[in-house]
């Protein structure tokens, strides 16, 4: 009988490959968060700190920053997630179908377009319903 190896031992080269990714990743994203709360009204700077810019992200969307204890439950912060990305998107002027699919499914590519394109942010508390 045959015995496996299940030695996943990652060398130094994928280490520094998947640390370069990461350090890129965050950077990119810190990028995005800094222009998007900045056009939400936040201080652009909180997008550095790694939990504190899942909560203002939280408030963007029109929600208390209490419910990103929330997201930590497993199955329940996939729903949630996805009911912010549907808010946020809201509050910037796009519809729940961009929310969903551009900000939770491929959400690079959702932040890119809130960031830099021309949509402006509607505070959900000064919006007067009739």
């Amino acid at each position: 009988m045959a015995t496996v190896d299940y030695n996943f031992q990652m060398n130094s080269e994928q280490t520094t490959t998947t640390t370069t990714g990461s350090i890129i990743g965050y950077i990119i994203m810190a990028i995005l968060l800094w222009r998007i709360f900045s056009k939400a009204g936040r201080p652009g700077w909180l997008a550095l700190i790694p939990i504190v810019n899942i909560f203002v992200l939280i408030q963007v969307s029109g929600h208390s920053g209490l419910w990103v204890l929330l997201i930590w439950i497993p199955i329940v912060g996939w729903i949630i997630s996805i009911v912010f990305s549907v808010h946020l998107a809201r509050n910037f002027g796009k519809g729940g179908v961009f929310g969903f699919f551009l900000l939770w499914l491929v959400s690079i590519i959702g932040y890119l377009i809130l960031a830099f394109g021309s949509s402006t942010y509607q505070d959900p508390r000064t919006v007067v319903r009739a």
